[in-house]
Order: C-alpha cells, then sequence, then structure tokens
C-alpha cells in the first residue's frame, strides 16, 4: 500500500450511495482477494454488486451500515479482516496508525453518519493516506486536525467533518 500516494486515482463511486461499497472493493483488492482492477465500468459494477451484498436487510438508498461493511469483508475478502466495529473515540483514533491494514472509516455530520473513507496507511510524517470515494483519489490527511476540532478541515479532506466509527482491523494469523 506504499505505492497509494496522495493523488493516486482508485476509482470513483458510482453515485451518492456506494462510498461504502467503494470502500469494500479497494479493500477487498488491497487484500488480494481476486475482485476485478479498478477500471471505471468494472470498478462501477463491483461496487453495485457489493452494496446488493452488504445491504441484505439495509435499504441501499440509506447507505451502508458498519455491521453490513464487516459481515461483506468478513464474507468477501476474509484475507483483509477480522474487523471490529469501533465508535469514533480518540482512542479508537489513535490505534489508526498500528492498525495491520486499510482502516474504512464512516465520517458524517453532527447528527448523521454519511460517508465511509478508507485509511490505506500512515506516512513518516504522521499524515494518513485515505482514499475519498467521491473524489476517487488517495488524499493526505492529518489526524490532527482531528483532535483539534478542525470541521471544516476535516470536512475538506474526509468530504464530512465527524468521524463516527471505524472498522478495526485486528490480528490475523
Amino acid at each position: 500500500m506504499d505505492e497509494l500516494t496522495p493523488g493516486t486515482l482508485l476509482g470513483r463511486q458510482v453515485d451518492g450511495v456506494t462510498c461504502g461499497p467503494s470502500v469494500l472493493v479497494v479493500t477487498a483488492v488491497l487484500a488480494g482477494s481476486g475482485w476485478p482492477g479498478v477500471v471505471a465500468d468494472r470498478f462501477a459494477a463491483a461496487q453495485r454488486t457489493a452494496h446488493r451484498q452488504a445491504n441484505r436487510l439495509w435499504p441501499r438508498a440509506l447507505g451502508t451500515t458498519p455491521w453490513g461493511m464487516r459481515a461483506w469483508l468478513r464474507r468477501h475478502a476474509p484475507a483483509a479482516g477480522p474487523f471490529r466495529i469501533r465508535p469514533a473515540t480518540r482512542d479508537a483514533l489513535a490505534a489508526v496508525p498500528a492498525a495491520v491494514g486499510p482502516v474504512p472509516l464512516l465520517v458524517g455530520s453532527r447528527w448523521l453518519p454519511r460517508h465511509w473513507v478508507l485509511v490505506l496507511g500512515v506516512d513518516d510524517d504522521g499524515r494518513w493516506r485515505v482514499y475519498e470515494p467521491g473524489c476517487g483519489r488517495v488524499r493526505a490527511f492529518d489526524p490532527a486536525l482531528l483532535r483539534r476540532g478542525d470541521p471544516a478541515a476535516v470536512g475538506g479532506v474526509l468530504g464530512w467533518p465527524r468521524p463516527w466509527c471505524l472498522l478495526l482491523p485486528v490480528g490475523r494469523a
């Protein structure tokens, strides 16, 4: 994942509710699950398939729940996990740099979770490399912005200003 530097194009979500499936597909590709490469039409088809699979009981128009994300990863990308759902507390966010793989992060407004992004890794300067499916690119994000409570700066990089929860990968064999 070190080759995924800020600016790298990974693929854009196909509509306003496929950020979660985009994160799922990219996580699966990085784990070597055999999903198709991130190429426009195949990526779009993979997103739609992942969205149907992750949202068996939840309306797709409402996005993808953390539980749907975790279940999909367990079924379709077992090499990426397992994952533990954690509220985005200071302690949980502080655990991101030590994660053993990509970390799906749900962000939103003060009142509602709205958008999934994927923390790909941490650079030497402490900045996170984050896949933001709205633009389809890897971005650099300074996690100190979360500690300082700078919603405009956080939203400018992650799409929304407030972290809600994350899926932390836990020990792999």
